[in-house]
């Protein structure tokens, strides 16, 4: 396993900071579909003397999902990035399925251990994250059987280019894994979903994005299990723990969670994973604006810290 980081933002003092505390590799949000700006990113990385490998994150797919006009424009998006990532030697694309374009929270000011701020959600509570990028699809209402053909079809038009240019996709599921979200149904919720999606399009280059946090937030996925049972599909991992479940939970430190980590830790190892793992949903500490609820920076350093100590207990 190599262990990654998202950066907000990234920007050279994180990168040095990433550096300093031993991560391996860097995942970017999505660096829009001009070569030299990916190509900037990269050679900023590789001064810090870190890597550039995968790329997740408000990459623009709500008319995919929804089959909304400007589909195909979407599509040639993702296959523009596709290539260009496999032109400059990356890995992995994580992108998702989520009809409402990205997490959903109802609270980004829970309170964790010593007064950290956590991101929280609660069914019964209107979400206050996203904030929906699209008036079209906040109104647009798509069924669980449209979903899974708009899936196929997707990565009927994706696969082949991420074949091509050797480059691994990775699912990430729901976030809340409920089946339905107000009125939208929702269809990557369990890792039994997860495996179906890869098998629409079967390839070797077809995975998922195994979330530890969203499995727990299940209530009812025994992570180590599952771990183990997709271990052929996991292409990246996210490593982040909750309190509770569905219909409510909230995010934690990663050591003051519900889940055994370390034993996630060693079943990824042992199920001989060599994939990049990042810590995913940190809490705001103090000092911090808040203003990128989940991806701050110094919960970010604290959890690459923990994350280094399972690494070396697992391999004494």
């Amino acid at each position: 396993m190599k262990i990654a980081c998202l950066l907000t933002p990234l920007d050279d003092h994180n990168l040095k900071l990433a550096s300093q505390v031993g991560v391996e590799e860097i995942v970017s949000v999505f660096p829009g579909t001009q070569m030299d700006h990916l190509l900037r990113i990269q050679e900023r990385v590789g001064k810090a003397g870190l890597e550039l490998t995968t790329i997740e994150r408000l990459i623009p797919h709500h008319k995919v999902v929804h089959r909304l006009p400007g589909f195909e424009a979407q599509v040639e998006v993702f296959q523009q990035l596709i290539a260009n990532m496999g032109k400059a030697g990356l890995r992995t694309l994580c992108y998702n399925w989520m009809p409402s374009e990205d997490w959903h929270r109802t609270n980004v000011e829970a309170k964790e251990r010593g007064g950290a701020l956590v991101t929280e959600f609660d069914l019964g509570r209107k979400a206050c994250v996203p904030r929906s990028q699209d008036h079209e699809t906040a109104s647009a209402v798509t069924s669980e059987d449209d979903l899974w053909e708009n899936l196929k079809l997707f990565q009927e038009a994706v696969v082949p280019v991420a074949e091509e240019y050797a480059i691994d996709l990775a699912i990430h599921p729901d976030d809340p894994p409920v089946p339905m979200l107000g009125k939208q149904a929702q269809i990557m919720t369990s890792p039994i979903a997860l495996r179906k999606a890869t098998e629409l399009v079967p390839s070797e280059r077809n995975g998922i994005c195994f979330c530890q946090g969203t499995f727990a937030s299940r209530g009812d996925v025994n992570l180590t299990e599952a771990i183990v049972e997709l271990a052929d599909l996991i292409k990246f991992v996210h490593f982040r723990d909750v309190v509770g479940s569905v219909p409510s939970f909230r995010e934690t430190f990663h050591d003051n969670g519900k889940t055994d980590m370390a034993a996630c830790w060693k079943t990824y190892e042992e199920a001989g994973l060599d994939v990049a793992i990042r810590p995913d949903h940190v809490p705001t500490m103090a000092g911090e604006t808040n203003e990128h609820p989940g991806y701050e920076m110094q919960g970010r350093l604290f959890a690459i810290g923990y994350m280094k100590g399972l690494q070396d207990s697992v391999a004494s």
